[in-house]
């Protein structure tokens, strides 16, 4: 990457920018403003994606707690076909293609008893429909045919019968004649499969295709946009029409055709001429034009990973002392995104979370942002298991062709490690989920931030800058220094090193209750500060005394 494309660390964010001019005197209400773009940086990855030892699949999840897992496809033609019930061994199973090179993944086909539960099928079909939509081009998109307006929830598989999701596509023949029984229907499906593919691939992959047997298929499920267009599968509504049905077998055939096609894109057949080089993976290529991280693929990599490493051992998440600083607590991904983009987070720059958990919101911030990320966790459960989620987060980034910045993970105080004392002092952005950390705990946390640098950001979901605060309502952020008008009994206040602006989160955006809230951004301005001391010192030089500063 070049030099001029990468953000250094001692620039400022948008937000520092913002706060940099003169406070008001009082707190003032301000319209939210709109997010920041993320700054332009490198996304993809050289290397291929097979995942190394120690790879939790979902296969593996499932596995490991069959007894807790029921049938949910059948064969329609075969009341008597078990192979789509649960067994140790002999499960019905599907295979996923993902972007980079040599990377897939297996998915047992079974629904949870519970629905709370993880659900294979159900993130297959997410999975899918996010290589779909952010890896191909319009042109790629059409021969898988129609992207769903929704992914199937929890409870439309629990329906017995829930109706078909809405789509634009044409509506699959009612009767279905057999492939041998229509020959035309066959050759005309393959042809226009054919045309559609030829349009941005090379004769050889155009041949290719037409062997392919498990596309053609299911030729007789296709179906024409008009009278004069050619007749097409459209393969991802056909693969919601099985779910919907329960159609073991449809299913199983129409991810073989997807997957098919997926693999034409990573694998396309190598040059007549022996010398010309070999193409190149067109989905893992596709990484290359991205200028940041789309929020559907950054969403995909933690939900795949947070279920199969964190999902199982979720219980012993709630094995914490009642009313201490130690309950355990999580943001959500659309929360921690508000927060990357309020703080301007980006490549280059240095985030530290100090009470990070199973580590979900440093290896968001490394992904979304390309930024480093640091963070430090006392509760010994919570850290055994965001040491694993990052080596399983490291693989599924490489599986989705992706690349994450540089994490590190401690087990420990957070007063007491002497990486934290150091890093402090770098950091960009400081995270402090301390909603019920006791005061001793916050007072501890904010002589810490005495060494931050200026234009560095302290997140907490509490306020710790004064208790003067004011407080964000209805989408309006209020902005304020934390005392505007600097006296003689607050002068040594450490608060008042900082510039305190309040926002609004809202339903869905914590683990522990489906309320809104307010965080606070809190901006180190010693510059402020020292204008402010300034202002006080000669209104005191009349009068004998003097004053003194922390800083």
């Amino acid at each position: 990457m070049s030099s001029s494309s990468r953000q250094t660390s001692a620039a400022l964010s948008p937000l520092a920018n913002e706060m940099l001019s003169t406070p008001s005197t009082r707190a003032t209400s301000v319209a939210s403003p709109a997010p920041p773009p993320n700054a332009a940086r490198d996304c993809w990855i050289d290397g291929d994606g097979k995942p190394g030892p120690g790879f939790l699949s979902s296969e593996s999840v499932v596995q490991d707690l069959m007894k807790g897992y029921k049938a949910y496809f059948s064969n329609p033609l075969n009341p008597d076909d078990i192979s789509f019930d649960p067994h140790p061994t002999l499960y019905p199973y599907a295979t996923l293609e993902y972007p980079n090179t040599g990377a897939s993944e297996r998915f047992i086909l079974l629904a949870p008893k519970d629905k709370d539960h993880y659900n294979p099928i159900m993130c297959l079909e997410s999975s899918l429909h996010v290589i779909i939509e952010h890896y191909l081009s319009p042109a790629q998109r059409t021969l898988f045919g129609t992207l769903p307006t929704k992914d199937y929830s929890d409870e439309d598989l629990y329906k017995p019968d829930c109706s078909s999701p809405a789509s634009h596509a044409p509506s699959p023949p009612t009767s279905i004649p057999s492939p041998s029984s229509d020959s035309s229907a066959t050759t005309s499906s393959s042809q226009s499969s054919q045309c559609s593919f030829s349009s941005f691939s090379s004769d050889s992959s155009t041949s290719s295709l037409s062997s392919l047997s498990c596309i053609s298929a299911l030729s007789s499920y296709a179906t024409r946009r008009t009278s004069s267009s050619p007749p097409n599968v459209d393969y991802l509504r056909l693969l919601q029409r099985a779910i919907h049905k329960r159609d073991g077998p449809l299913f199983l055939s129409v991810m073989d055709a997807i997957n098919a096609l997926l693999a034409l894109f990573k694998y396309p057949p190598l040059p007549d001429d022996p010398w010309e080089l070999a193409p190149p993976n067109q989905l893992r290529d596709a990484v290359n034009s991205w200028t940041e991280m789309p929020q559907g693929v950054v969403q995909r990599v933690i939900d795949e990973t947070y279920q199969r490493a964190v999902g199982p051992h979720v219980h012993k998440l709630t094995r914490y002392e009642a009313f201490s600083s130690e309950v355990y607590g999580e943001l959500m991904p659309t929360f921690v995104s508000d927060i990357v983009h309020a703080t301007g987070l980006r490549e280059g720059m240095l985030f530290l979370d100090l009470g990070a958990g199973v580590g979900n919101v440093v290896l968001q911030a490394a992904l979304e942002t390309g930024c480093r990320a640091y963070g430090v966790e006392i509760m010994p459960e919570p850290a055994k298991i965001a040491r694993s989620q990052v080596e399983q987060f490291k693989m599924r980034c490489n599986m989705w062709g992706v690349r994450m910045g540089e994490v590190e993970l401690e087990e420990g105080d957070m007063l007491k490690s002497e990486k934290v004392d150091r890093l402090v002092k770098e950091a960009d952005v400081v995270l402090v989920n301390n909603k019920v950390f006791l005061e001793p705990l916050n007072e501890a946390l904010k002589q810490k931030f005495l060494d931050l640098k200026e234009g560095a950001i302290v997140v907490s979901l509490k306020c710790l800058m004064g208790s003067g605060r004011t407080t964000a309502r209805n989408g309006i952020t209020r902005e304020r220094s934390a005392s505007p008008a600097l006296k003689e009994r607050n002068i040594n206040d450490i608060s008042e090193l900082f510039t305190v602006t309040s926002r609004p989160y809202y339903p869905g955006s914590v683990s522990w209750g489906g309320g809104a809230g307010e965080y606070f951004l809190q901006r180190m301005n010693r510059k402020d500060y020292a204008r402010r001391y300034a202002q006080v010192a000669k209104a005191l030089e009349g009068t004998g005394r003097t004053t003194r500063s922390r800083r």
